[in-house]
């Protein structure tokens, strides 16, 4: 047995040596054909390539796929890529956007303070305000603004719309308003079209309710309610709201001041309204010697 292994080795490795030879004469014969530049040899060489390449599609198949999956790879990462950019750009686009909601609506309730029709005689200041010290029992705001900015205890202050309340406590840099929800808050108001005064008396209730009326069957659910200016505390004419009734037929204000989104208020220069002391120089008061005289006529 030893020695027909051996037979096999001696007649393997001259087979071997054979092919090898065989393999590259043949390689050596294609790549000379293929260097050969003539027109018949450049027929030959199409010739073979019709009739070899289209019958080694199925060779070819797993080497097309592989260029294919690689190139799908590539744009896979490039998609990837692309993808994590547009998400960083729109995660950036999303703070811009939420900047420039709040900074319309900054916009928005600082052109609805403009709006406001006041008196041209009042002159005011704008604050901001910092914190809001609602609870069970006291409602009010702190403004950003104080005895540095003229703020003088007592001042109306106002939204874009209606009456907030008023300064209840002034600070250096600071200042306190009382909303007009407070249950220590009385506001004079006036009934319009009727002409009704009223006292509009807060309870901690959205809705301040109204007391002290004359003649309340004229009072109508709608009716505007302003300041009166009575006693001088504010400014006539500053809008409240309208009257609203609550389930119990009671007669309540449905405040025009938007406190749920209290952000600026306008606090109105009032330095109370002059009142005449003296008579006027066009009429002077008639004297005694002109009142017998005219009677004598």
């Amino acid at each position: 047995m030893a020695r027909d292994r051996n037979q096999g080795e001696d007649f393997s490795a001259p087979l071997r040596r054979l092919i090898l030879g065989v393999i590259l004469l043949v390689l050596l014969g294609i790549f000379l054909v293929w260097r050969i530049d003539s027109p018949r040899v450049e027929r030959f060489r199409a010739q073979i390539t019709d009739a070899v390449v289209p019958n080694f599609d199925w060779a070819m198949a797993p080497v097309t796929g592989t260029v294919n999956l690689l190139r799908n790879f590539q744009s896979y990462q490039r998609i990837a890529e692309q993808n994590r950019e547009l998400r960083r750009e729109l995660q950036q686009m999303k703070a811009w956007k939420e900047a420039a909601i709040q900074l319309r609506q900054e916009n928005a309730r600082l052109l609805d303070l403009n709006n406001v029709r006041l008196d041209p005689q009042l002159t005011y200041v704008t604050g901001v305000v910092l914190a809001d010290s609602g609870s069970p029992f006291r409602q009010s705001v702190l403004l950003n603004i104080g005895a540095r900015d003229g703020i003088v205890d007592g001042w109306a202050a106002m939204d874009g719309i209606g009456l907030v309340g008023r300064i209840s406590g002034v600070g250096q840099s600071s200042s306190r308003v009382m909303l007009l929800t407070d249950s220590s808050s009385r506001i004079p108001a006036r009934i319009q079209p009727s002409g009704q005064t009223a006292l509009i008396v807060g309870d901690n209730s959205v809705a301040p309710h109204v007391d002290f009326l004359e003649t309340p069957d004229l009072v109508r659910p709608g009716d505007r309610v302003v300041t009166s200016g009575d006693g001088g505390v504010f400014p006539g004419g500053l809008l409240i709201g309208q009257v609203a009734t609550d389930p119990s037929g009671r007669l309540r204000v449905r405040l025009a001041a938007d406190y749920e989104r209290l952000e600026f208020l306008r606090v109105l220069r009032h330095h109370g309204q002059e009142t005449p002391d003296t008579t006027g120089t066009l009429i002077s008061p008639l004297t005694p010697e002109v009142f017998v005289e005219e009677t004598d006529g």
